[in-house]
This record gives C-alpha cells, structure tokens and sequence, in this order.
C-alpha cells in the first residue's frame, strides 16, 4: 500500500481491517513470514473459519496476499503473507482522501428524506 494509492476507499478498508484484535494478531503472526492456513489458526488458537474471514477482510484491504499451493501429498494448501506496507495518516492525507470517499449511506441529523 503506497501512499500514493490512498484513496478514501483504502483508507477506510487499512482502518477498519486494522481495528480489530484478532487481525492484528493475525498480521503479527505473519511478520515473520508466511504460514498456511492450518498452522496459522493454531498458533492464533482460532477456529478456520473464524481465521478465513479475518484473512478475507485483510486481503481486500491489501494488507496480507494468499496462494494456494499444492503439497507432496497432492492436497492444497493455501499460504498467507504480510504485504509490507507503511500507512502514514495525517490530517493533510485524510484531507487529500476526501473526494474519493465512498457516497455516506447514513442520514444525517436534521435532514428530512
């Protein structure tokens, strides 16, 4: 995630995926580098699928990046990894996002319909 592409939208997606527990310990866990799926949920002692949806919510926001890879064995096995980003948030980047925000779905005090 270079600054350049922070639009609103990525914005918004880095924020919310960051503002949970588990994907921060998700994305500690991959700091050191990649791990498939199964390790990973009982390092974290999460449940898979519990896992998989943190995962999905980190990969939109492009955070972390998945494979799947097959084993000796013949079965997949899908890989995570962190995708090294650096996000810098300063009142002037939120300024600069602004025009590229998603339209606000919620109603605002005072206003009629």
């Amino acid at each position: 995630m270079e600054r350049e592409e922070l639009t609103g939208a990525a914005l918004l997606a880095a924020c919310a995926a960051l503002a949970n527990p588990h994907r921060l310990r998700i994305l500690g866990a991959l700091a050191d580098g990649r791990q498939y799926v199964s390790l990973l949920a009982r390092q974290l002692e999460m449940s898979r699928p519990l896992l998989h949806m943190h995962l999905q919510k980190l990969q939109a926001a492009g955070l972390v990046r998945g494979s799947l890879e097959l084993s000796e064995d013949g079965k997949a096995v899908k890989y995570f990894e962190a995708v090294p980003f650096a996000l810098e948030i300063t009142p002037q980047i939120v300024k600069a996002s602004l025009p590229t925000l998603p339209p606000s779905t919620e109603k605002r005090e005072g206003t009629s319909p």
